[in-house]
């Protein structure tokens, strides 16, 4: 019998500073931070030990790590989001990121701006 988990991390709250315009840089925004993963963890239910799953303490980590790390586009956060998540936890096999930037500094009343990523290994 297969064994499949899910692991969501909901509505992770950073600052950063991404964005194309100048001012992005300078300034910062509020973003929420969505991750999703899939992972054969089977033997975890028995053994009820960490090193059998997917360490979520762990995601969270390399969620906040890579906010912290500028870029122009919020493609290119989820892809490292991703990428980590694939390389530090061989038990994922697949990974879903949502990076929302809230109140987006563009024209008209738009709440928020998300990017989904998804990533199979």
């Amino acid at each position: 019998m297969k064994r499949r988990i899910r692991i969501d991390l909901v509505d992770q709250r950073e600052y950063a500073f991404h964005g194309c315009l100048p001012e992005e840089a300078l300034i910062g925004s509020d973003y929420l931070i969505n991750l999703r993963v899939w992972a054969k963890v089977g033997l975890s239910a028995a053994s009820d030990e960490l090193q059998d799953t997917v360490d979520y303490v762990a995601l969270r980590r390399i969620v906040s790590q890579e906010m912290a790390v500028r870029a122009k586009l919020l493609e290119n956060v989820c892809d490292r989001v991703a990428l980590r998540a694939l390389e530090e936890h061989p038990k994922i096999e697949r990974v879903k990121v949502s990076i929302t930037k809230l109140n987006p500094p563009i024209d008209g009343d738009v709440h928020a701006v998300a990017v989904v990523w998804d990533v199979r290994r």
